[in-house]
């Protein structure tokens, strides 16, 4: 039975998160989200880790994506025609995919050597080995991950609103009381 909820869980997590990624609207982008976090919540369950998977219905499930939506409702942000990559930004993605790939090749080459077993048992001890874990050995890449959530964040605000100027529709009437430099 703890087979098939693994199997069952996993693709239900790895089909939200294609989702996510494949959906043209925002707002059914987040809705895949929330179930992606759902699936890897259900995930920790079955791992027996309790409390990561109430941190993951809260915060990410919860607050993240409230916020998300928010920001996507606030922006009003629609699903248009998608644009082609050209020049300096396909070259950017490429190195950005090849970032990518080499930084999971590396975690993933070296990581039963850094793998360390936990040596406490009950919830209590489990929330100390972990808070300790967070705030010593990984301090840094959460400080990283939160700078570049930040970053993404204003660089989505900042992009979305270049592409959404005010433009005034050719032809039209100057509103009452501007004068387009003619006196009569």
């Amino acid at each position: 039975m703890q087979d098939f909820l693994f199997y069952l869980f996993s693709a239900i997590t790895l089909g939200g998160a294609l989702l996510v990624v494949t959906s043209r609207n925002a707002v059914n982008s987040a809705v895949f989200l929330i179930v992606t976090f759902l699936g890897m919540a259900a995930l920790f369950v079955l791992l027996e880790s309790y409390f990561l998977a109430v941190l993951q219905v809260l915060v990410y499930a919860g607050a993240v994506v409230v916020l998300f939506l928010f920001i996507i409702m606030l922006l009003d942000v629609k699903g248009g025609r998608r644009r082609r990559l050209g020049g300096m930004s396909a070259f950017a993605a490429a190195i950005a995919g090849l970032l990518l790939v080499s930084g999971v090749v590396t975690l993933f080459t070296g990581i039963g050597e850094r793998m360390t077993p936990a040596t406490a048992t009950g919830v209590g001890a489990q929330l100390h080995s972990f808070g300790y874990a967070l705030f010593t050995t990984h301090l840094l890449p959460m400080q990283v991950t939160g700078f570049l959530l930040l970053v993404a964040m204003i660089g989505v605000i900042v992009l979305s609103k270049r592409l959404t100027a005010p433009t005034a529709p050719r032809g039209a009437a100057p509103a009452a009381g501007e004068n387009k430099g003619t006196s009569a």
